[in-house]
């Protein structure tokens, strides 16, 4: 089974020759590059940085996240800066190139989409250094071993679950929920009163702590409530449904709620 270790390096590379060629049809959207240098990557398939740059930044995001979460703030702010007073050459986000935005003043172009050119270059040395941090000896597996073991119990639920074992199956599945949850915590440095917090107690904690949307917190509410049918309720069984509706739960949240 590939791990989630050599599926992450992959998936950096990925990410970062993606960028390549994004950054060269950003260029030639641009007109900054010589006519030998345009002849040339006209041979290339190259993709439309408006309609394939969208896909990378949701991917590339989650991969800063969990290596590098201290570049955060700055490779969002790169794709858009909610906090600025006006638009300028410096200010212009990559989220103003993709609606055409272009900023004029006394009939003068002030700054266009060739502003967002050096903020692409940004986000692309950002995940380019947390590829380098995940190579290196600085970066934590603690985590990505985890998430393997996690994977594991995760599938032995699903064979339970196809074997008859529905209540079993749940149980595991709220296992690795809880504590998928406390490494959660954990990275976030937060911490809760009760010695053996439930998964509603570790839901409530991310939720007050802006670390899930609310949204999300009814979603694992959900999954909360199949898991205490496996687990406590003993008048009533819970469903082959309910405890695959867990179990894909589970597999969700662990990947998205870091």
């Amino acid at each position: 089974m590939e791990t989630n270790l050599s599926k992450l390096k992959e998936e950096i590379k990925k990410l970062i020759d993606s960028a390549t060629l994004l950054y060269y049809s950003l260029l030639l959207e641009n007109d900054k590059v010589d006519a030998k240098t345009k002849k040339e990557l006209l041979k290339l398939k190259l993709p439309k940085f408006a309609s394939q740059y969208e896909v990378w930044y949701s991917e590339a995001l989650q991969v800063v996240k969990q290596l590098i979460p201290d570049r955060l703030d700055d490779f969002i702010r790169l794709y858009k800066n909610e906090k600025r007073k006006e638009i300028d050459w410096l200010t212009y986000t990559i989220s103003d190139y993709l609606i055409g935005l272009q900023v004029t003043r006394g009939g003068e172009i002030k700054c266009d989409g060739k502003a967002a050119i050096p903020k692409f270059q940004q986000q692309m040395n950002i995940l380019e250094s947390a590829g380098k941090r995940f190579e290196s000896s600085l970066f934590d597996l603690k985590q990505i071993v985890q998430a393997d073991i996690f994977d594991d119990e995760l599938e032995t639920a699903d064979e339970l679950l196809k074997n008859g074992f529905v209540r079993a199956a749940g149980a595991i599945a709220g296992v690795v929920l809880e504590n998928h949850f406390k490494i959660v915590c954990d990275n976030h440095k937060v911490t809760l009163k009760k010695k053996n917090p439930s998964i509603s107690d570790y839901n409530d904690t991310l939720k007050n702590s802006d670390i899930i949307e609310v949204n999300v917190w009814r979603f694992i509410q959900y999954l909360g409530d199949i898991r205490n049918l496996c687990d406590h309720s003993k008048e009533k069984e819970p469903t082959k449904e309910q405890v695959t509706d867990l179990i894909a739960g589970v597999k969700k949240i662990t990947k998205t709620v870091l």
